[in-house]
């Protein structure tokens, strides 16, 4: 059996990275490894599934990429169980939502924003798997 474990995304800084996720993002900081010039960080989802593995940026070329690692559309997608609650609470601690809520027939949608631009669904399935 397969699955995916994790993706990366390249930042500017580790610290402020894991102080977004583990913040306003609500993960849980579950990895982070010093290996000398560089270092393995993951973030999860408070409720588990694949994570997020920080990378910071190394040379131009990756710096150029962060905030725009979906070329400008929402390539993330951060489900809840409760979108309402999820919702709110990420727009009290700060997380600016592009669009107010909608319904599709998918389920409950907001596109947002995390902190280096990077364009995220947070949805509430109409079909959970």
């Amino acid at each position: 059996m397969s699955r995916i474990g994790a993706v990366s995304l390249v930042v500017p800084d580790y610290d402020e990275a894991i102080a977004f996720f583990t913040g306003p993002m609500g993960f849980v900081l579950a990895e982070d490894v010093d290996m000398g010039d560089k270092r393995w960080v993951r973030v999860v989802p408070s409720s588990g599934g694949a994570g997020l593995i920080l990378a910071r940026a190394d040379g131009p070329a990756q710096r150029a990429a962060i905030g725009a690692q979906g070329g400008g559309r929402v390539w993330l997608y951060l489900e809840t169980d409760d979108f309402a609650r999820e919702h709110a609470r990420m727009r009290s601690a700060g997380v600016v939502f592009e669009e107010e809520p909608r319904h599709e027939p998918y389920g409950i949608v907001a596109v947002f924003r995390d902190a280096w631009g990077n364009r995220w669904d947070l949805i509430e399935p109409a079909h959970p798997a």
